[in-house]
């Protein structure tokens, strides 16, 4: 059942491990003490103690440690958090400067750990660092699952165009264009509460300028601190109309973690009243009149009511089952693609003049010996560079079917091997030519033999489908991470999605055992 479901998927179900592991040690606790109130008070007391350990110790934890785990996103992150360009071994931004403030008040040194940007808090409440922040928005979804403290930053968002567009004045002409935001943003929020908006959601703020300057978007909404880095000063772009909505950046604890919170509160609040807080944002070029209601309006976060975990499972199917119709299309397209082009290398490299043969074993090695995901990126970003601009779809289909090709080939290679030599002089000595023998004999026996093969690869390719959402598709692995990102229902939403890609994988493999079944039982 695995192989038929996504490794981000089984990732990102991490929680049912620890729901196993929980009732495995339950079980081996009910054998070692038979009396049932025995074990249920032992049970009550190590719960009880714990609890009180994370309600009380969040703050003692980092100072005993002599460290604050900070998580961020450096990919792209400016200006909040990126490498510095004359040092790479460390980050620079605004909220490198806070972070650094932060721990000097506490007392502690700072450590960064890197994680991407939409799963950040998801990352916080696994326990892997002790705050996060990287320009995330408050928002009653979030705020369920993560306490924020009091906002240091009050953003909007900006609307970004090519410089010679002029059918795009302000947000109320997007319908119909295709218009860039971060996966899980308030921006992707604001937009899909705009009927006819052809949404492209991407896991990257560098990448959505690209593809507008390229002319594969109309537009890009954003965050103004990012459209002020990333478009701004770039000749090609330009912005339009005044930035719209107001929300606040607020760093997120665990639920349990409230004393350090609490004093993370205090620190901002006196960076704020000493004028450290505009210095930062200044250096930036980040502080404008909406920062000054940090101090009065916005001393506090928003009270948080959240629509995400009410809403039902079945108001996400249509959703996910349209992701899950492209993730179907993508694969038959990119396997047929993979079949063809695997046939043709692999009679050039058994068969073919050996400069041919040369060319098809170099093709092999070097998509067997590359990453997918690198492959990707060149096709889609790289190629605009020498002027080949490829659609999403058509990029994503060549990206998975040239590297599937390779992996075909080689199943091709040992299907053709298995045919005797033998073969090839029989039908010498009948008069058939090298094109027919390969047409009607040798060929229909080494796809015999391949078709294990070639069948699991279509179930891989199927998974590996999911790797096209950072091309801006979405199919079905990234739509359930844009909801499980909004409403942090990690574990039902991946259990549904799970369940799609294993109803989408299962008859293949049905199909497949009964082809080889027939071919099997067919006469040779």
């Amino acid at each position: 059942m695995f192989r038929k479901i996504p490794v981000v998927l089984v990732i990102s179900l991490r929680e049912i491990d620890v729901l196993f592991s929980v009732l495995t040690s339950s079980c081996s606790l009910i054998m070692q003490v038979r009396l049932q109130k025995k074990f249920l008070s032992l049970l009550f007391v190590a719960l009880f103690a714990v609890s009180a350990v994370a309600a009380d110790g969040s703050l003692a934890r980092v100072r005993e440690r002599g460290i604050l785990l900070w998580g961020a996103d450096a990919e792209g992150g400016a200006p909040y958090a990126f490498p510095d360009p004359k040092n790479n071994s460390r980050l620079i931004g605004f909220e490198v400067e806070l972070a650094q403030a932060i721990s000097q008040k506490l007392g502690v040194k700072l450590r960064t750990v890197q994680n991407t940007w939409d799963s950040l808090v998801p990352g916080l409440i696994r326990g892997d660092y002790d705050i996060t922040m990287n320009g995330i928005e408050i928002t009653p979804e979030r705020s369920q699952g993560v306490l924020f403290s009091r906002p240091y930053y009050v953003y909007s968002e900006q609307l970004v165009v090519r410089k010679e567009e002029i059918r795009i004045s302000n947000i109320s002409d997007l319908p119909g264009k295709r218009v860039g935001t971060l996966n899980g943003a308030v921006a992707h929020q604001m937009l899909q509460k705009i009927s006819g908006v052809d949404i492209r959601v991407y896991s990257g703020v560098v990448e959505p300028y690209e593809d507008l300057a390229l002319g594969r978007l109309d537009a890009v909404f954003l965050d103004l601190p990012i459209a002020t880095y990333y478009a701004k000063h770039n000749p090609r772009l330009r912005f339009v109309g005044d930035p719209v909505g107001e929300g606040l950046y607020g760093i997120a604890f665990r639920k349990n973690d409230e004393e350090l919170k609490q004093k993370t509160d205090t620190v901002i609040s006196e960076l704020l009243s000493s004028g450290e807080l505009q210095k930062m944002y200044e250096r930036w070029g980040l502080w404008n009149s909406l920062q000054e209601k940090l101090s009065t309006e916005f001393a506090s976060g928003p009270a948080a009511v959240n629509e995400g975990r009410k809403s039902s499972l079945l108001s996400f199917l249509p959703s996910l089952l349209k992701g899950a119709g492209l993730t179907i299309l993508l694969s038959v397209a990119s396997m047929s693609l993979a079949i063809f082009l695997g046939l043709v290398i692999s009679i050039g490299k058994l068969y073919g003049h050996p400069a041919t043969s040369f060319l098809c074993t170099a093709y092999i090695e070097l998509y067997r010996g590359t990453p997918l995901l690198v492959q990707l990126y060149l096709i889609y970003y790289g190629l605009p560079n020498l002027g080949v601009s490829l659609s999403p779809v058509v990029a994503a289909i060549l990206g998975l079917g040239m590297n599937y090709a390779a992996y075909e080939a080689e199943i091709y290679r040992g299907g053709f091997n298995s045919v005797a030599k033998g073969q090839w002089e029989a039908a010498s000595t009948l008069g058939m030519s090298r094109w027919l023998t390969m047409r009607h004999v040798i060929l229909p026996q080494a796809v015999r033999v391949a078709l294990p093969g070639i069948t699991n690869d279509f179930i891989a390719l199927l998974k590996d489908s999911s790797l096209v959402s950072v091309i801006s598709m979405v199919e079905l692995t990234k739509t359930y991470t844009i909801y499980a990102a909004s409403t942090l229902r990690y574990l039902e939403l991946g259990l549904v999605t799970a369940l799609l890609y294993f109803g989408m994988s299962w008859p293949l493999s049905y199909w497949a055992r009964r082809l080889e079944y027939r071919l099997h039982k067919a006469p040779r």
